[in-house]
């Protein structure tokens, strides 16, 4: 018996470490801020990420492009949800990722509540190309928010909060994931709508884009960003600077959206350079950046 444990143990610590490859290999930003974790709470990190990460894959066009019709697409991304739920059942699956997720979902309480709004959420891409406001936001906190719940669920593990502290912090955990992806759909804007035929915010797309949407775009993710920094100081220290320099990255690429005009902005994929990440980061680390007392605050000149 003991035996079987420990061949538990070895295959969840490599299912683990694949989770770890799949983060750093599709994201740069967030996979910097990941180095800033207490070594528990990145691996636990890392295996959420690579789960959404692979769902996301299954619906962006890695299927299409493995000669998959949209209904074979469809029962990949129906089979990946079952076997998830599974392996959250049962501790155990022949796929490295799940189960990797399955350990930290089991360890954490990540349960089905997150983890079926994010599927359907998924599944919209197969089915939707265009987002009423009502569709917009159960998209935004399928996608997104309950990502940033699960994350939550990673930090809190073992910290002892009050119900209040919790659904303080899950608010802010809401509003982080969901600045993230409207981060993310207005840097892809033009991307998303000719390669993947979707627009994600209502009653826009490239051909009506125009500065004043920008701008209230931009509005609306200044609030997200600002609610998500209110909590900052009270997330425990394991996780604290990594979760504020990932805000800061992203804070970054939105400013460097807001100095691009409009139709710069549907020509061409804003990113933020290496170097200035790496400036960033060292401003975290020394307190000059991400830790701010809470509040408004006002726009950066994007770094230089």
């Amino acid at each position: 018996m003991k035996r079987d444990r420990d061949a538990l143990a070895d295959y969840t610590t490599t299912a683990l470490k694949s989770s770890g490859v799949v983060l750093r290999s599709y994201s740069s930003s967030f996979g910097l801020a990941c180095r800033l974790f207490d070594d528990a709470v990145r691996r636990q990190v890392d295996s959420v990420y690579a789960l959404v990460r692979v769902a996301d894959e299954i619906v962006d066009g890695v299927t299409s492009a493995a000669g998959l019709s949209p209904e074979e697409s469809r029962r990949q991304l129906d089979a990946f949800e079952q076997e998830t739920e599974n392996a959250m059942t049962t501790g155990y699956s022949t796929n490295l990722v799940i189960h990797a997720f399955a350990d930290t979902a089991r360890r954490t309480g990540i349960g089905t509540d997150l983890t079926r709004p994010f599927f359907a959420s998924m599944r919209a891409d197969l089915e939707q190309s265009e987002h009423t406001p009502a569709s917009f936001t159960e998209y935004v906190y399928g996608s997104a928010e309950v990502v940033g719940l699960m994350c939550l669920r990673c930090f809190l593990y073992g910290q002892p909060v009050s119900a209040e502290e919790r659904a303080r912090l899950e608010r802010g955990a809401r509003h982080l994931g969901a600045a993230f992806q409207k981060i993310n759909f207005l840097r892809d804007l033009a991307e998303d709508f000719t390669s993947l035929g979707r627009s994600y915010f209502p009653g826009v797309s490239p051909a009506n884009f125009d500065e004043a949407q920008k701008i209230r775009l931009l509005a609306d993710i200044d609030h997200d960003l600002q609610e998500s920094r209110a909590v900052l100081r009270s997330l425990p220290t394991s996780c604290r600077l990594a979760v504020a320099l990932a805000q800061e990255l992203f804070a970054e690429l939105a400013e460097r959206i807001r100095v691009t005009p409009a139709p710069d902005l549907i020509r061409a994929r804003i990113s933020v350079p290496t170097p200035v990440k790496l400036k960033i980061a060292a401003a975290v680390l020394t307190g000059r950046r991400g830790l701010e007392p809470a509040g408004p605050r006002p726009a950066r000149v994007a770094a230089q």
